[in-house]
């Protein structure tokens, strides 16, 4: 009885961490895409000569990082 007990609680445990560093990892995630990846993008596709794609996308990206909230 006591080993099924500690098989439950061990399991919650694990699940409540693996919760945590899936949201670590995402959070982690969007920092890396939007601080690194983004920019290196855009500055690439304006040196292949693909201005008709990056302003238009750097613009609508600009409008949504003003109006979208910090949570």
């Amino acid at each position: 009885m006591l080993t099924l007990f500690f098989i439950i609680c061990m399991f919650a445990v694990m699940g409540k961490i693996t919760v945590l560093a899936l949201k670590g990892a995402w959070g982690l995630t969007k920092i890396l895409f939007t601080l690194i990846f983004l920019p290196v993008i855009l500055i690439g596709m304006v040196f292949k000569g693909f201005f008709i794609i990056a302003i238009p996308a750097l613009i609508i990206i600009g409008l949504i990082s003003l109006t979208a909230d910090a949570s």
